[in-house]
């Protein structure tokens, strides 16, 4: 079973143990890189092809395949896989590094929508896609806060 820590800021995904006493994380039970870039590749098409995201998508640039690469990596480390994203990127946090962008509540609705769907699409185990969903919430819901916070 994997757990969220609530008092984390980012919902950081746990390690935990398994039931035959080994070591398992996330990553590993997603399936590893390529389920990974497999649930981000289908996060950025429904993001590219689907109207009901035109807003966040407009928040891109638009050539996607830098993202692409740069959420595969993150979120194999955050996942509990290769930290290589955090050892090329250090310092930089999921807040700072959306500081500066108009996130709305509408946006990051459509975020957590896309990402849902991409968990689902990509036959992500249940308990799996329902813990990293509830993070993605808390992420997101961070997120508009800090940018209504800036703006006000």
């Amino acid at each position: 079973m994997i757990w969220i820590k609530e008092n984390s800021p980012e919902a950081r995904l746990i390690v935990c143990m398994s039931e035959s006493g080994t070591s398992t994380t996330p990553y590993d039970s997603l399936g590893g890189e390529a389920a990974v870039r497999r649930f981000v590749d289908r996060f950025y098409d429904l993001m590219e092809s689907e109207p009901e995201y035109s807003a966040l998508r407009a928040m891109h640039a638009p050539d996607l395949a830098p993202m692409r690469r740069s959420l595969a990596g993150f979120l194999t480390g955050w996942l509990g896989g290769p930290r290589q994203w955090f050892e090329e990127n250090v310092g930089v946090c999921v807040m700072s590094a959306h500081a500066a962008l108009p996130i709305t509540a509408e946006t990051s609705r459509q975020w957590t929508d896309a990402m849902a769907r991409a968990l689902t699409e990509s036959n992500i185990d249940a308990d799996l896609a329902a813990r990293m969903n509830d993070a993605f919430e808390k992420m997101a819901g961070g997120m508009s806060r800090m940018a209504a916070n800036r703006d006000n």
